[in-house]
């Protein structure tokens, strides 16, 4: 008899809880996200918030271009440097290349128009190949670069079907990006690598601000408690 009521007891208490709309334990725990997808989300949210924020920094636009793109002239090599700019200025990358035969004003000097694009420029891709290493052009915007930012990490290297045993003396300190193995990966560490220079700028002026502004609070603060001292 006992067992019976405590069936009985038992079968309504179910009824009970489907008529509320109660779940089992185990229903909650399968709707719930886990912190590694939840976390996975956030970050797939944030990277494209702080990718934007990189382009459209002031910082940026103080320069007309973020790649400086250098090759030789021969035709093999400016098909690549091509296939390159057009990877790199497609959405959502949308960087800002210079290429000679594209960007370059007619009737300007050569050296003129090469020298206001390195200035202009945050970074330089240099398309190492046989070629440019025999271009007399290419070996002066080289050593223009590194006479304007030696050791600035602004300079990319990227050889192409080169021996290394042909790599410009100047640029052994460098690291370089072989394209010889795998062009569209190469481009896209190009990519990351100008991403990530921006990001980096970005943080560097943010810090100056935060520390000149903390100083000039400090300045105040010594001026007012002077002042009032004096009074």
């Amino acid at each position: 008899m006992h067992g019976w009521f405590l069936k009985l007891f038992k079968s309504g208490r179910q009824n009970k809880n489907s008529k509320t709309g109660e779940k089992p334990a185990g229903a909650a725990s399968c709707e719930s996200k886990s912190p590694s997808s939840a976390s996975s989300e956030e970050t797939s949210v944030a990277k494209p918030q702080q990718l934007n924020t990189a382009l459209s920094s002031e910082l940026r636009w103080k320069r007309k271009y973020d790649v400086f793109v250098c090759h030789s002239f021969a035709e093999k090599d400016t098909e690549e440097a091509k296939r390159l700019v057009s990877f790199l200025e497609t959405p959502p990358r949308s960087l800002r290349c210079f290429l000679w035969h594209r960007d370059s004003c007619p009737g300007s000097a050569i050296s003129t128009e090469f020298c206001k694009a390195l200035e202009n420029s945050h970074l330089q891709a240099l398309l190492i190949t046989p070629s440019f290493v025999q271009d007399d052009w290419c070996s002066y915007m080289m050593h223009q670069t590194l006479a304007e930012r030696p050791m600035s990490n602004t300079m990319i290297p990227l050889l192409l079907d080169l021996a290394h045993s042909q790599y410009p003396q100047e640029l052994r300190f460098y690291y370089y990006i072989d394209l010889s193995r795998n062009p569209d990966y190469g481009f896209n560490v190009v990519n990351k690598t100008v991403q990530s220079y921006l990001e980096k700028l970005i943080q560097s002026e943010e810090k100056l601000n935060h520390s000149l502004g903390g100083s000039s609070e400090a300045v105040h603060q010594m001026e007012e408690t002077t002042r009032k001292k004096a009074t």
